[in-house]
């Protein structure tokens, strides 16, 4: 058999985790089967209340949610998952079409909001796009805490120069500054510079900026 422009998609990994919550389990087995036929992963949680007791916190990805439950309403949820130190893009799924519905998930932050049954073109493209902010997501808090565990390198006398050099102040103002010769501003501008890992002022203030000053 002619092999040749074939793709090994058994071997591919996945594109991300969906975090299907849906009470019913018929759809939610049926929308997470075509989740996987897209090349991505899914899990299934029959409830808000069953998500939050079940993920780990480890977990990324995003999540699919249903607005009508038996008892819950995944407006509600959505609105509390900063509190919850849950931070995963959300595209939200209903049964009917509410334009204030609409309105407040999108206020809320949700990527998208879709109508069941939902159509294969609509849940592919949104999914992806909950991935693609996930993972942005993601990136930017990994550049912060690099930031912060920088900062916390820093001697005291570094972190009183570099709050000074993000004030736009040169190397002799400084010195003036903190009573010390230019020569030894320009030592502790360097190992501090080494320190948060940036070659230019511009790349030293985004750092100092994302790190926790706390």
């Amino acid at each position: 058999m002619n092999m040749i422009g074939k793709v090994d998609t058994a071997a591919a990994p996945p594109l991300g985790m969906v975090h299907v919550i849906e009470d019913d389990v018929t759809l939610a087995e049926s929308i997470s089967d075509r989740l996987r036929s897209f090349g991505f992963d899914a899990r299934h949680f029959r409830s808000p209340a069953a998500f939050v007791s079940q993920r780990d916190k480890k977990d990324a990805g995003c999540m699919l949610l249903s607005v009508e439950f038996p008892t819950a309403n995944g407006l509600d949820f959505q609105e509390m998952l900063p509190a919850a130190g849950i931070h995963m893009p959300v595209v939200l799924m209903t049964e009917h079409a509410d334009v204030s519905w609409s309105v407040r998930g999108m206020k809320a932050g949700a990527v998208d909001f879709l109508l069941k049954p939902l159509a294969d073109n609509e849940l592919r493209s949104s999914v992806r796009l909950a991935l693609d902010k996930d993972r942005e997501r993601s990136a930017e808090y990994a550049r912060r805490n690099r930031a912060t565990e920088s900062m916390a390198r820093l001697t005291p006398r570094e972190r009183q120069v570099i709050e000074l050099v993000v004030r736009g102040l040169m190397n002799k103002q400084i010195a003036g500054v903190l009573g010390l010769s230019e020569i030894t501003v320009k030592l502790h501008r360097g190992s501090m510079m080494r320190k948060m890992g940036v070659r230019t002022v511009p790349d030293l203030v985004r750092a100092f900026e994302m790190a926790d000053k706390d």
